[in-house]
């Protein structure tokens, strides 16, 4: 592993992470988030250079703007450092591969669909529109085998999720159902199947913490795109390990 190339991947994914933080937050609201500068969300002041270093900026100024002292969210450093902790992992465990590309862009789809659901209860179609076709071009280049199994897999996950939101009443949203579509076209039927069960498993002990945390036992929505996303990086990474300890199971 060449230590050079894993700094500067290390580096590059703080700085996508903190673009990533930015798009979350804006593209639900239609912000723009290309040509606006960023600006402290309390005292609307434009922020400089020196502000907008990536996790740096945050640990120089105690977490606290510089010119009204309001305390900035921890989430800003927090998406920042996971974003370059998985895009540093990648490169540990693909190396400078076509996989590597396709787990950068997974997690890059999957930092904004988690501060966006987080934040809003809500998954843009503009960016499911976008990584859709990014990852169109990506299995064309670097196929799956059967390379149909995109195709089924987006298809599928469609319908299943079409067929829970019907029988539920309503108990799952559109976004996920257009998000799992999407992770198919990277992912496969299989493992997208997979993503599925594992998000359903995560979602569920998010939902009972959540409720645990709460003096009233009042069940609050929890948004499920981050559990979604959560569980496709997993599949990504280790999905073939998990289907072959499934079936040895029988």
């Amino acid at each position: 592993m060449n230590t050079l190339l894993s700094v500067y991947i290390l580096i590059t994914g703080l700085i996508l992470g903190s673009f990533y933080h930015v798009v979350g937050i804006r593209l639900p609201v239609k912000v723009p988030f290309l040509i606006d500068r960023s600006q402290c969300p309390h005292c609307q002041t434009k922020l400089q250079p020196i502000d907008l270093i990536p996790l740096f900026s945050y640990l120089l100024t105690k977490g606290a703007c510089r010119h009204c002292c309001t305390k900035i969210s921890f989430s800003y450093p927090m998406v920042e450092v996971i974003t370059g902790v998985l895009f540093l992992f990648s490169y540990i465990v693909y190396g400078w591969t076509p996989a590597f590309l396709g787990a950068c862009l997974l997690i890059s789809l999957s930092i904004i669909v988690a501060v966006s659901d987080l934040r809003y209860m809500l998954i843009p179609d503009r960016l499911l529109i976008w990584f859709a076709a990014l990852f169109v071009i990506y299995r064309l280049i670097h196929p799956l085998r059967p390379w149909y199994s995109s195709i089924n897999g987006a298809v599928i996950s469609l319908l299943l999720i079409a067929l829970i939101i019907i029988l539920s009443k309503g108990g799952m949203g559109a976004g996920d159902m257009k998000l799992l579509s999407v992770l198919g076209i990277l992912l496969g039927t299989q493992h997208v199947l997979l993503t599925f069960f594992i998000a359903v498993f995560i979602g569920t002990i998010t939902s009972l913490i959540m409720v645990s945390l709460k003096r009233s036992g009042r069940k609050d929505p929890v948004p499920f795109g981050p559990s979604i996303v959560s569980a496709a990086t997993i599949v990504y990474f280790y999905g073939e390990n998990l289907v072959v300890l499934y079936l040895s199971s029988f």
